[in-house]
């Protein structure tokens, strides 16, 4: 799988841009702010109906205008498939493939699975759970549809409960049979989600672990966990027992939206003991790892955009990414970078076949 063009109408920086693509690697290099990073987020978009750097679509169309369209030719198992983004001011987004409209946007995740690398991950280490909750989330939903849906579900349900207790503070009422219903749902999808997050995080770890040695030479010692309240107590119990705790707060305290990824080095928290470089090192073996789970749970080589790639790390690190970039299992590869000479030089060494995008 591959994209052969995408064309982007009013998209960030982009008034009118066509771009055509080489099937193997592409590089766009250029100053800062010239958009070399916004064509990633373009890509992105049409793998996931929403961008990676901000998720708010209207904020996506270029000011002064009313509407965006990204529109990318992929080539799928030796066919081709047509996928159009637009987003209207005051409108729904609409995401058509070969022109027809997609009746939930949920059902074209997994399609043209995609996987970033970028500066912006870095807030899977210093922010909260959320954060990394939803990389969990994105890396199992490119290839469990059942999970997607079960994760819409719960968070549909946990946003009604949440609203009930808000209703009953408000007036001074409360009514136990309403709540007991959302908690039932709240189970019943809870349970499902928490018994394929902890399916993933056991394969998940060897894989992750496996690419951070290849990376760091074996030199660092790091873990990834994963930490659920439901790990060692009762789905049911938990909520019963937070009840009153929940009706002061007005939201639902307990579950597996408070789910959390756990990484360390030297079983110390990364976020505050390791350096600079061992934490883009961490975070890249982490979204190689994606790609691999990804690869081997969808039958589909994902499409790889290396956002920045080269930045803050040394050169025995930017050797082994190179590796990685000349292995046979990658498929089509997207990079951005400020130094067009380090980057063609680098990209030479592959041997690979690649194109040069210069943006100014």
């Amino acid at each position: 799988m591959y994209i052969k063009k995408i064309n982007l109408i009013n998209y960030k920086n982009f008034e009118a841009s066509k771009f055509n693509f080489d099937a193997k690697i592409n590089c766009f290099v250029g100053n800062n702010g010239v958009g070399k990073t916004n064509v990633l987020d373009a890509i992105y978009h049409l793998a996931f109906t929403k961008g990676y750097f901000n998720s708010v679509a209207t904020q996506n169309i270029q000011h002064t205008k009313d509407f965006f369209v990204i529109e990318g030719l992929i080539s799928l198992d030796g066919r081709e498939e047509l996928i159009n983004c637009s987003v209207k001011r005051g409108q729904k987004k609409v995401v058509k493939r070969n022109g027809k409209d997609y009746e939930k946007l949920s059902e074209h995740i997994g399609l043209m699975p995609v996987v970033i690398i970028s500066p912006n991950d870095t807030n899977l280490i210093i922010d909260g759970s959320d954060v990394r909750r939803k990389f969990m989330d994105s890396v199992i939903a490119q290839s469990d549809k059942v999970y997607l849906q079960n994760l819409i579900s719960y968070n549909k349900v946990l946003t009604q409960r949440n609203s009930l207790l808000k209703y009953f503070a408000v007036n001074h009422t409360f009514d136990a049979l309403n709540v007991d219903i959302y908690n039932k749902q709240l189970i019943e999808f809870g349970m499902e989600i928490y018994k394929k997050r902890t399916k993933f995080t056991k394969e998940f770890i060897p894989i992750f672990e496996k690419r951070h040695q290849h990376i760091s030479s074996a030199n660092e010692n790091v873990k990834f966990s994963y930490k659920s309240q439901l790990e060692k107590n009762d789905f049911e119990a938990l909520l019963q027992n937070s009840l009153e705790k929940d009706r002061v707060l007005q939201y639902t305290s307990v579950g597996i939206h408070r789910d959390d990824l756990l990484y360390t080095i030297d079983s110390y928290p990364i976020k505050k003991f390791g350096s600079q470089g061992q934490q883009k090192t961490y975070l890249i073996a982490l979204k190689l790892a994606e790609f691999d789970f990804i690869k081997m749970q969808s039958e589909k080589t994902p499409i790889l955009l290396l956002d920045d790639i080269f930045d803050k790390l040394d050169e025995y690190r930017v050797s082994k990414i190179i590796d990685l970039v000349n292995d046979d299992d990658f498929g089509q590869i997207f990079i951005t970078d400020t130094h067009a000479e380090r980057t063609e030089n680098v990209i030479k060494q592959t041997k690979q076949p690649y194109k040069m995008f210069e943006l100014e």
